[in-house]
């Protein structure tokens, strides 16, 4: 079972939220934030239907990609590591291996977002030229039936006016709303693939006196 876990640190004073989420953590000596993960093995790190496939092949446990997800999330600006702590012996070439896994997943997490952006741009970019054909056909419209008492003329061009602010506005809205969140999510993406990621070797009675975060 792959247990994370999170190690508290007790201050006195009156703390604000952001403070008292931050204290759960622990701290390097250089003051990094320490995002604790305690397992048994090494291919508790890893799906479980990736069982036989080789770790170099094999997907991270989604338990433990949304912990470091919600981590980061929790975290925010500050520096922070990534520290390990597995119960049985693992060789050198499985603990770099973690660390590539991670570095990559990270780094196709953010290669999809950027992929939703590059969609997002191109939809926003029809949608506004969309928009401006349909409006000049309008404004073309209008010019041609002036001074004349065309209720069709008119309905139409209405119409035509409505719809095509509804897609100038869908265009631009949809960058403005929801540019910024995927830019937010590609940055903290980057920040954990590049977070620096320790191993330390934990005697199993010291990780069942850990309180597991998430117990998948």
């Amino acid at each position: 079972m792959l247990a994370l876990c999170l190690h508290s640190l007790k201050k006195g004073g009156i703390l604000t939220m952001k403070e008292n989420i931050l204290n759960r953590y622990g701290r390097t000596r250089d003051k990094k934030v320490i995002i604790d993960i305690a397992a048994e093995k090494i291919g508790d790190l890893y799906n479980n239907l990736d069982k036989y496939a080789p770790y170099r092949k094999k997907e991270l446990d989604p338990n433990l990609v949304a912990y470091l997800i919600e981590s980061a999330r929790e975290i925010g600006k500050k520096d922070f590591v990534i520290q390990l702590h597995i119960s049985a012996s693992a060789d050198p070439g499985l603990t770099s291996q973690v660390k590539t896994s991670i570095h990559n997943f990270f780094l196709y997490l953010v290669d999809l977002e950027l992929r939703t952006l590059s969609h997002m741009a191109r939809s926003s970019l029809i949608l506004f030229a969309i928009g401006v054909v349909i409006l000049s056909l309008s404004v073309w419209i209008n010019q041609q039936y002036a001074g004349q008492e065309s209720v069709l003329a008119d309905v139409f061009a209405e119409g035509l006016n409505v719809a095509a602010w509804v897609s100038l506005w869908y265009a631009i809205a949809n960058l403005l709303i929801n540019w910024a969140p995927h830019r937010q999510e590609i940055h903290m993406y980057r920040r954990i693939a590049t977070a620096p990621v320790f191993f330390h070797k934990t005697r199993p009675d010291q990780q069942q006196r850990q309180k597991p975060a998430i117990t998948p």
